[in-house]
Order: structure tokens, then C-alpha cells, then sequence
């Protein structure tokens, strides 16, 4: 499985949580049994880690948000933010360049060029404020 069919299927189950109240373990059963999503370990380890941390997640989001709430983000938007910015805070393997780009097809391809737009400008602030608490 190629990197970006992980992230795709992990953003797909993090979509799918933010509708449903069942455990992330239901989930992973229902998206085992479901032709359409290709899981691998590193694809159920990112959802689970996305879902663990959401609160945080959710948080590193809002700072970087102008003049929008994340109750306003679409739903897929929201998806792939949670995705992208748990790479960016949590994997070594990813370098956050390739969590922005990653995250900017992803948006392409099941959203909107402005919805696109948005989210590279949203993780390309939460990364420039990285970078300036680093020094």
C-alpha cells in the first residue's frame, strides 16, 4: 500500500468518526469488511492516533484559524486537518512538507480548490509557529 492510499483510508475513518458515535474498534471492524478501504497497520495506527489525540488536535487547529471557528470547517476539511496535523506533531517518519502536500490532494481530490487552499494555509501557519517556538 502506497503512502498516500494510508492516508487516504486513515482521513476516510477519521471522516467517517466525526458522524458516528461508535468505538474506534467498530470501526475498524466495519472498514475490514469493506472493499473500498485498504487498511494496513500504518493506516489503522493513524486513525487511532488521530483519535486519541483529538482534543489536542482539534486545539492546535483552533490557533491557527482566522477569524474562523472549527465549527465552520467543512466536515472533510476538518478530516484532513486532524490527519495532517497529527503527522506533523506526532510521527518522526513524516517530514511536515509531505503532511502538507499529502493533505493538499487529499483535499483536491474529495473537496474544493478553496478548501485546498485553506488547509495549506492552516497547517503552513501551525508549522511556521512550530518552527518559531523551536528557536
Amino acid at each position: 500500500m502506497k503512502r498516500h492510499q494510508m492516508r487516504e483510508s486513515a482521513f476516510i475513518l477519521v471522516f467517517e468518526k466525526i458522524f458516528v458515535d461508535d468505538s474506534v474498534e467498530d470501526i475498524l471492524k466495519t472498514a475490514d469488511e469493506c472493499e473500498e478501504i485498504k487498511l494496513n497497520d500504518a493506516a489503522r495506527a493513524l486513525f487511532t492516533g488521530v483519535e486519541e489525540h483529538l482534543e489536542q488536535l482539534d486545539e492546535e487547529i483552533k490557533k491557527y484559524l482566522k477569524n474562523w471557528s472549527i465549527a465552520r470547517i467543512s466536515k472533510v476539511s476538518l478530516a484532513i486537518l486532524r490527519v495532517a496535523v497529527y503527522e506533523i506533531l506526532f510521527t518522526d517518519e513524516t517530514p511536515a512538507s509531505v503532511a502538507i502536500n499529502e493533505a493538499v490532494e487529499l483535499a483536491k481530490e474529495y473537496s474544493t480548490e478553496d478548501d485546498a487552499s485553506f488547509i495549506n494555509g492552516v497547517l503552513g501557519s501551525l508549522v511556521r509557529g512550530l518552527e518559531a517556538n523551536v528557536q
